[in-house]
Formats: structure tokens, sequence, C-alpha cells
């Protein structure tokens, strides 16, 4: 029930010890000053009451003094429960911050397949939508709990000066309440994880109907009243089912809490009873009825911190299980291959996408030396960009190996690896921030880096139009921030050439149709000059233009992430096969 509780504690206490030491010293403080207020305050009834009987003379010094007391046992009341406002607020912020950073670097260590699984984006949704509040409501409840524990405890030891009877009322009358509230609270938990792809297509919706990048389809398809009604659609069901809880929730609280009424108001009739029989002074009855009273509070407010604490581990059940997911080792150590200048090379290579039958690539076999280019023709969904992801080490074949300079990639640093390659895939990033960083974002240690941004924007053929935009390199790119301005289509595409250029130290450099968006010229102009800058390194160009194609050493055809033809130009178009029909049919279209 409570397994995530000491986790959520230590979270808190790694957030901030001073805000967690002052929170629980305020705690402590706010749980006992209320009896002490309770006792005083029988002393000052009973002090009147002996005043007013005395025939002679009474000296009042001693009651201001009571009365002074209290008034300070109420100020540090108020004053602690400021204090603990305080320290929940400010570790409301930074606790917030921590768990939001928990989940981004998580997020960082996850593999590709992870976020193309619709199970786990369930998880990411759930876990972000409440793990960054609950942690700190968990351990709020907890200090509660131990706040009205003490309180309680004091308001015991002065009704067993009355009865024993009174303080099992006590307990007892707050019991079904608290079944009900627990009850409830696994309802709205596996409401909560049950409507999760519900959720996270209503924030689709929202997404597609508020971004700039889908405005302009919504609007010429006349999309958004269909797409909004979907939204209310969502909300209409989600909403029908909070209500129908909260409605069943409320009226069992309001039941079950009449017995709590009841009860306060029988032991209220019993005190007063004994008031009125002479068994005790009206100090004390004043007394009891307030401890009675407080002592409600406190056993409704404990029974529901438990509540509260119960639902709290619920939900953070959810962040622990997205930081718990399991993440395969990555073994590889190799920053040199075993045979330098080797190249690269497909050994029965074949793979399935998770949780897919039909395999993506079959058995590719295929070499590529530094220094030539190889081009990738195919239909869509032949296996070209797949092929890309299993070199980039974004995905591990399902059989067979991949050889780079004589080592599988699977023995490759990580990071070594990637440094050696530059990748730009055809729905590659547009980052709203300016033109130099949207550069810079293909060496993350050159970020910053402006002379590489302006050598990287030459080899790319950006740097013409980019020296012409008002800011030049620190131009805002993109609609969502001040001053942003969109770039078209093919100047976008040309500040992703660009991005692959950042990496000067790598020595296989891909294009996965980035340049789709140009015309036939601007991509012939761009594949051209890519060919000549890499003339010492492994160029690997996928393109559906075949005046682009030609253009490589080698050409391989997919078909069904088989290899269907392999060889140059020439060699293909003798061969009269598949690419010789292609080759032809486009060239047709030009005629």
């Amino acid at each position: 029930m409570f397994r995530y509780s000491r986790r959520a504690v230590a979270l808190v206490w790694q957030t901030s010890r001073p805000l967690t030491v002052v929170l629980a010293v305020a705690t402590v403080v706010a749980g006992l000053l209320p009896a002490a207020a309770a006792w005083v305050g029988q002393l000052i009834v009973d002090g009147v009451v002996a005043a007013v009987q005395a025939e002679g003379a009474v000296a009042l010094a001693p009651l201001f003094w009571l009365v002074a007391l209290e008034g300070g046992i109420m100020a540090g009341i108020a004053g602690s429960q400021r204090a603990i406002q305080t320290a929940q607020s400010l570790l409301r912020a930074q606790l917030g911050q921590r768990v939001n950073v928990m989940i981004l670097e998580k997020a960082q260590t996850l593999q590709l397949a992870h976020f193309e699984d619709s199970e786990f984006y369930d998880k990411l949704t759930r876990a972000r939508r409440e793990a960054s509040s609950r942690p700190l409501s968990l351990v709020n409840r907890t200090f509660g709990l131990f706040q009205n524990g003490i309180s309680l405890t004091s308001y015991a030891a002065l009704l067993l000066g009355f009865s024993p009877w009174a303080v099992v009322i006590l307990v007892a009358a707050g019991l079904p309440q608290f079944v009900s509230e627990a009850k409830f609270s696994g309802d709205a938990f596996r409401l909560f994880r049950w409507r999760s792809p519900d959720t996270r297509r209503q924030m689709y919706l929202e997404t597609v109907l508020a971004r700039e990048d889908s405005a302009k389809e919504v609007k010429l398809f006349q999309l958004g009243p269909l797409l909004l009604e979907r939204y209310r659609d969502i909300f209409r069901r989600l909403y029908r089912e909070d209500r129908n809880l909260t409605l069943r929730r409320e009226i069992w609280g309001f039941v079950l809490g009449l017995v709590g009424t009841l009860a306060f108001y029988a032991t209220y009739a019993w005190i007063v009873a004994t008031t009125v029989a002479g068994a005790i002074s009206l100090g004390q009855m004043t007394m009891y009825l307030a401890v009675f009273r407080q002592g409600q509070g406190a056993v409704s407010a404990s029974l529901g911190a438990i509540g509260g604490m119960y639902e709290d581990n619920l939900y953070l059940s959810n962040l622990y299980e997205y930081l718990e997911q399991p993440v395969t080792a990555v073994h590889g150590t190799r920053t040199a291959g075993e045979r330098p200048g080797d190249g690269l090379r497909f050994e029965g290579v074949s793979f399935s996408y998770p949780g897919s039958e039909a395999p993506a690539l079959q058995d590719i076999s295929l070499t590529l030396a530094p220094g030539r280019s190889l081009a990738l023709v195919g239909r869509n969904g032949s296996g070209k960009t797949t092929l890309i992801k299993l070199l980039a080490g974004l995905y591990e074949p399902s059989a067979g190996r991949i050889l780079l300079d004589g080592t599988d990639l699977r023995d490759w640093d990580p990071e070594t690896l990637r440094r050696r390659i530059g990748v730009i895939f055809q729905d590659f990033m547009r980052y709203q921030l300016p033109v130099g960083e949207n550069i810079g974002a293909g060496d993350v240690e050159r970020f910053d880096d402006e002379s590489r941004w302006r050598e990287a924007a030459r080899r790319g053929l950006a740097d013409d139009f980019i020296e012409e935009l008002p800011g030049g390199y620190h131009a805002q790119l993109g609609r969502w921030f001040q001053d942003g301005r969109e770039l078209s289509g093919g100047q976008w595409q040309k500040i992703a050439v660009a991005r692959a250029f950042m990496r000067q130290g790598a020595d296989i450099l891909v294009l996965d149709e980035p340049t789709a968006a140009m015309d036939a010229a601007a991509e012939a102009e761009i594949f051209e000059h890519f060919r000549s800058l890499t003339r010492d390194r492994m160029a690997i160009l996928i393109s559906h233009r075949f005046s682009t194609v030609r253009m490589a050493d080698e050409i391989v055809v997919l078909d069904d992430g088989r290899i269907l033809e392999h060889g140059s130009h020439d060699a293909l178009i003798a061969a009269d096969g598949t690419y010789a029909r292609l080759f032809r049919l486009q060239a047709a279209g030009y005629r």
C-alpha cells in the first residue's frame, strides 16, 4: 500500500534538505500546540468561574498571564502553519523540476524502439501528467499524518481524564468514511490508467489543431470542425466517467460523514450531562468539547492522509514504472576498428520492427569502401530508411551483422560510432532556434562555434540565403518565438544538409531524401557538391530522382526489404531490369 512512501521522502530530502527540515519541525510544532491551547483554555475558564464565585477581591494577573500564554500559543500555531505552507510551496517548485528532469534524463537512455511503442507512450503520458506533483503530495500527507498523530495523541491523553470510551468513539467514528475514500481512490486510479490512450489521443488532437505546421492542411481541408468534434467527444466520455465517480464518492462521503457528526453530538450530550451532574467543571467541559471536536478533525485528517497516501502511491507507481523501464545495456567499448580503412560491410542483415511479424529487411549483404558512394533506390516502404537506422545504431539487426573497419557495430563505443556518422533523415528536425544553432545541432561539441556554422553552411550551399536574412546566423527560425521567421521547404533542407557537414570528423555521410522539397536542378547541384566534398569518405544517398542517383558509384535497388539489383548505373541499365524500367519511366516524364 505504501511501497513508494520511503522513496518519495528520500526524493524530497535530496531535493532540499533545509526545506525538508523546516517542514518537519513546523509539523511537530503544529501538532503539539493545539492541545496546549485547549489545556490553557480550560485553565482560563476555570479561573474565571472561580473568580466569579469568589466573595473577596481576586488577583487578575494570573488570568492575564494565561490569556497572554494562549495568545502566544495561537501565534505559534499560525507561524508553524505559515512555515509549513512556505516550505511546501518552495518544495513544490523544486520537486516538480527535479521529477521532470528525471523523466527527461530517463528518456535520453531509451532506445528508438521505446518511442515507437504505443504502450510505452502510455507509460510516459501517465508519468508526466501526475508524477511531478505526487511525490510532494505524498510527503505532505506523511508529515500531515505525523502532525495529526501528535495532536491526536495529546487529545487522547486529555480525553482519558474524562473516559477511555470517548477515545474509542473518537477513532471509530472516522473509520467508515476512511474505507469509502480508500475505495474510491483506487477506483480513480484504475480509471486514470485505463483511459491513458484516450488522454494521449486528446493531447494529439490539441497539437494538430493548434500547431503552425499542421494549420495549413487543417484549414485547407476544413478538418477543424471534424477534429474539434472528436476532441469534444473524448472530453464528454472522460467527463462522464469523472462525473459518475465524483458523485458516488461525494454521496457516500456525505452519508458516512454523518456517522462522525452523530458521534460528536452523542458525546457532546454525554459531556454536558456529566457537567450538570457536577462530575467535571465548566472549564473541563469546554476543554473536552474542544478536544473532541478537534480530535475528530485530527482523526478525519489522519485517515484522509492515509487514504491520500494510498492514492499517491498508486500514481507514483506510474513514475517509477517509467523510470524503471529496462534498457538494454550498451557493451561496446571499441574506439577503432580491427581493419582500419576496410569500410562498411553488411553481412546477411535482417531486421523486423518490434511487434511486427513482417521483416523490414531480409538477408542484406553489401560493402562500401572509403571514397565510394552508394545510392539506395526503391519504392516507399522497401527498407531504405530502416537500413540507415541500423547503420546509425538506432536499432540492432535481428540477424546478421554490420561491420565498420572490420568491427561489429555492437562492439563500438556508441559515442565514437556516432561521431563517425553524419545523417540527415527525410523527416529532419526544424528547430525553433537561431539559424546557426539549427546548423550547430549536427555536432553538439561545436554547437556554439560560429566559424564552424559558416563552414558547414558553405558546404551545404546554404550560406547565400543565410547572409541575406536580417540577423544572419543569429536570426530566429520558426514562428514560436518573437521575431521568428519561417523558411521555404528548400531553404530548410539546405539548413539540414549543412547540419550534416558540422561533423567534420565523420567519414560516413548519409542523405536520406532531405532534398525532396527542392527542384531537380537544386537537388542535382547539392548532390554534385556533396559528392565532391566526400571523395575520401563513404557516402550514402537516398533519392527518388534518378538524375541524382546515377551520380553514385554503386546503386542498390531494394524491394520488400531485399536487394533486387546491385551495380553501377551503366551496368543496371544494361541489365534492363527494374532499375532500367524505372529510369526510363522517369526520363519519359521530362521529355
